[in-house]
Order: C-alpha cells, then structure tokens, then sequence
C-alpha cells in the first residue's frame, strides 16, 4: 500500500502504522503477550518492540510493502496487523524469495475471520494492484489457526518448500519447522 492509503474491507481498515503512541503501545501488545505469540520464539520488551516499530515504518516507506495495522471499521480500535511484506533478504537462503502475507490479531478478535477477511483484500491489492506474480505465507508447523487461513484465502501448500526457520533457536525444535503456502495471480481466488 502507498504511504498514506489504506484498505478498507467489511468490517476493517487497514492502514500504515503512524508515529503515535497508541499505535507503538499497540506494536509492543502483539509483540509481547504470551497468548498471541505461543508459536513464536520471541517476547518483545517496549524498547524492542519500539526498534522494530521504527524499521518496519521505514521499509514501508521504502517500498510501500509492510505490516499494517488493523483497525476495527465501527469502533476504530485497533484488532491486529497483517500485510504484504518483502521476505528479508538474509532469511532468502532458507525461506522462499518475494513477498510474504501475514497475520496476527488480538485474542478478542480470534474465531471471527478477520484475518481471511483482511488477507483476501491484501491478495487481490498485491496481484491486482502491485502486480506481484505470487505471494507466499508460512507458519510453524503446529500453527492450525493460520494454516486454516491460508487454505481459506486458497493458498496451495507447497511441501516442497517448508524448512527450518533461521530466526529461530535450536533449542526451540517445536518452533523451528515451517511450512509454507504459496497463491499465484493467476490462481483462482475464493
């Protein structure tokens, strides 16, 4: 999405971070409660997540792909993030090249397809509108929640290409295995 823009989706707004405290306050809630991140290896402290909050505006504004938060449409809370985002080039070796779709929403948000809702409009804005050929997603392998996603946006596995997460330390096995989902623009779509 260009800087300044946002998606909006039935019952969604997706927009760029803003330099606000709200939206860092928000970045470190879903970089550090136990319950989001249960199939991630890290736990964010404020100045960490502030470091992350800050590299992730400016790749964004760099080239317009990156995490985006979610906004309730009603309410203009903010229920999560998700977006298109460049796969880093140190994590090309293990993970598949191009662009990524992501997840993560709060637990008060879960069970409510707020995630296949956003992702589908981030699908067709990446193909129709970006001209991306493919775009990739991939979790750990015990991730059902967003493996289910994945399916019902109609992503394809692609077990050809799951592998060892690089970020992830060895002496978190159960972390480390993941698989990855893969649509093309010229898939269908659901």
């Amino acid at each position: 999405m260009k800087i300044g823009a946002s998606l909006i989706t039935a019952r969604q707004r997706l927009r760029h971070w803003q330099d606000t405290e709200a939206d860092r306050s928000f970045f470190h809630r879903v970089n550090s409660e136990e319950e989001m991140l249960k199939f991630f290896p890290f736990r964010r402290s404020r100045a960490e997540a502030d470091e992350v909050f800050d590299r992730l505006r400016a790749q964004a504004e760099s080239n317009g792909l990156g995490w985006v938060l979610a906004e309730d449409r009603s309410s203009g809370k903010p229920i999560g993030f998700t977006g298109l985002a460049k796969i880093r080039d140190e994590d090309e070796q293990a993970i598949c090249p191009g662009v990524e779709i992501g997840w993560r929403y709060v637990p008060e948000a879960w069970g409510k397809g707020l995630a296949s809702e956003a992702a589908r409009a981030l699908l067709a804005h990446g193909f129709d509108e970006i001209g991306l050929d493919h775009i990739s997603a991939f979790a750990v392998t015990s991730n059902q929640p967003s493996i289910a996603v994945m399916r019902r946006i109609g992503m394809s596995a692609r077990p050809d290409l799951d592998f060892d997460h690089p970020g992830v330390p060895d002496d978190m096995p159960h972390l480390k295995r993941h698989v990855i989902y893969q649509m093309r623009a010229t898939d269908p779509r659901p």
